[in-house]
């Protein structure tokens, strides 16, 4: 099974003038409600989208290759809107956004102050996860440039079974964007944005209504960094998407492992409406495979699969991982993931 094929399967708007902002005072800066669960607002996916699902490298956490920037670290978390706010696991989670100088990856002509860049070809700053069983996820990446017509921001997108579920954008407090484009070695060459001064003036996050469930809460930390963090609401329908597991094409259901999260073992269960080929294979989140479970013939019905964290005479750490189930009969190929934890 090839890494390609496995990841198939898967604030303070308004402020207009420059407000200093010390890291040494581990402040922490957002203007989203306390409370509440949200449906997050809907947004353009911009001019820079890229379907990277079938790319084996772009299942990963560290999404920078490489590239300059002040090191930022984000967490979204996934809740249902329609279900008391509990969290969304198995949901896949695509990001993007442009580098310190405000260019984007793998798009050509792009005009900038550095002149016209093509990027035709590369991938930083754009990679893909799975929800875990607190409905997160966790990227490494850097605090995003800007370009002419648009103030900061990061662009999402969440997949649920396969299908878009919403399309977003992250916004970012104006008095911090302020204080590292005119402070921070890594920016002060482009400078403070003088195209776009604030979230409140930028096409997408005008309407501060709206800006204020995409605003990322972010404080510094201690290795010269930023953490920053949102909370997504999607409405996951009772039945309709995320009961259409189109992956499978009816061949098969794929249960949650119970438990889930787990400390030594866990079981995981699947039902096969024809007999097949079956096998089950186990990764880590950078697509790495740990093991195959089993590859066998099995017939219709219930079938079960012990899984124990002891592989190939080691622990596994405690941390996330994927299980993809891929059944083969005379019908074709099927597969569908999805995300345990062992804790």
């Amino acid at each position: 099974m090839k890494r390609g094929d496995f990841l198939k399967g898967l604030g303070l708007a308004g402020v207009s003038t420059l407000v200093p902002f010390s890291k040494s005072l581990a402040a922490t800066l957002s203007n989203k409600p306390t409370t509440g669960c949200i449906l997050v607002p809907t947004e353009t996916a911009g001019p820079y989208p890229w379907d990277l699902s079938g790319d084996n490298t772009m299942f990963r956490t560290d999404i920078r290759e490489g590239n300059a920037g002040t090191q930022l670290n984000l967490t979204i978390n996934l809740v249902n809107v329609n279900d008391n706010c509990n969290p969304i696991t198995n949901a896949r989670v695509d990001i993007w956004h442009c580098n310190k100088d405000g260019y984007y990856s793998e798009y050509a002509n792009q005009p900038g102050y550095l002149g016209t860049q093509s990027h035709v070809g590369e991938s930083f700053f754009r990679g893909i996860q799975l929800s875990d069983s607190a409905g997160q996820v966790k990227f490494t990446t850097i605090y995003p440039g800007w370009y002419t017509s648009r103030v900061t921001h990061i662009h999402a997108q969440i997949f649920i079974s396969s299908l878009l579920a919403a399309t977003t954008q992250f916004a970012f407090p104006d008095s911090l964007n302020n204080s590292i484009y005119s402070t921070d070695a890594n920016y002060t060459a482009h400078g403070v944005n003088t195209s776009v001064v604030n979230n409140a003036a930028d096409n997408v996050f005008s309407d501060s209504s709206n800006t204020v469930y995409e605003m990322l809460t972010i404080a510094a930390n201690t290795s010269g960094g930023y953490d920053a963090s949102i909370t997504i609401g999607v409405a996951v329908p009772a039945t309709g998407i995320i009961k259409l597991t189109p992956d499978t094409g009816g061949q098969f259901v794929l249960n949650q492992n119970i438990p889930n999260p787990f400390s030594e073992n866990t079981v995981i269960e699947f039902t096969l409406n024809q007999a097949s080929k079956v096998w089950l294979d186990v990764y880590d989140l950078m697509g790495k495979k740990i093991c195959t479970k089993i590859n066998e013939q099995l017939g219709i019905g219930n079938h079960s699969v012990s899984f124990n964290r002891i592989v190939s005479g080691k622990s596994l750490p405690a941390g996330n991982y994927a299980y993809q189930l891929n059944v083969e009969n005379n019908d074709g190929l099927y597969r569908q993931i999805k995300v345990m934890t062992v804790v």
